[in-house]
């Protein structure tokens, strides 16, 4: 059995689905709805938090998961008419017998998502591919560790990796460190993980930190503004 095979949808409190993984005991996203969580934390605060004028939105996510950050992100794209360019580090992508059962299209309920979704998760590694006129996605599946990132180049930031109990080595100050000396100036950090120490981690990196009111399940999440 694989790990891809042991991973279990599951159904959250908004009637979205996020993905269970036993070897880490965790959920990829919250049990109290994952969509809400998503939207809550990386499109309100994030990517509607950006003034305008800055197009092309360049964004990087860490840990692209289920796909589901990428598609709102699509959604609000499209919605705009606003360009993205999108880099996702994933070092260990879902199986598409997983992606393949996840209901956000549908939950969505957006013409053509699935077809959208489909062609998120079948991205080649390391490739820029044009998901539409104003979305572009690079997957790549290396850990962050070896991951090089331009400087001074991303808008927004999605840190959305397994908690620090799991991955406690994407959560130092040296992380941290790395993906400031990526992103220009007036750029946005959301996470939604607001531990004193990774709140400590991000000041020591450069970013000014605020704590912001949560998503249903969770009382805090950060942003941290470069």
């Amino acid at each position: 059995m694989t790990q891809n095979e042991t991973r279990q949808v599951v159904i959250t409190g908004d009637g979205s689905d996020t993905v269970f993984h036993p070897l880490t005991g965790e959920h990829y996203h919250s049990t109290f709805g994952a969509v809400t969580e998503s939207v809550h934390i990386f499109i309100h605060h994030g990517y509607r938090a950006l003034p305008p004028g800055t197009d092309p939105l360049h964004i990087l996510e860490i840990g692209f998961g289920t796909g589901l950050n990428a598609l709102l992100t699509f959604i609000e794209a499209e919605k705009q008419h606003r360009p993205v360019v999108y880099d996702a580090v994933e070092p260990f992508p879902l199986a598409t017998e997983v992606t393949g059962r996840l209901n956000y299209p549908e939950q969505l309920d957006g013409q053509n998502l699935r077809q959208v979704f489909q062609s998120l998760h079948a991205t080649a590694a390391g490739t820029r591919e044009a998901i539409s006129p104003v979305f572009s996605l690079r997957k790549i599946h290396e850990t962050f560790e070896n991951t090089t990132l331009p400087g001074h180049h991303y808008d927004l930031v999605y840190f959305d990796a397994f908690s620090p109990n799991v991955q406690p080595e994407l959560w130092q100050p040296a992380v941290f460190q790395k993906l400031f000396a990526a992103m220009k100036e007036g750029g946005l950090l959301l996470t939604y993980c607001a531990k004193g120490t990774v709140s400590r981690g991000m000041k020591e990196a450069g970013f000014t930190v605020e704590k912001l009111s949560g998503p249903p399940g969770k009382r805090h999440i950060l942003r941290g503004h470069v």
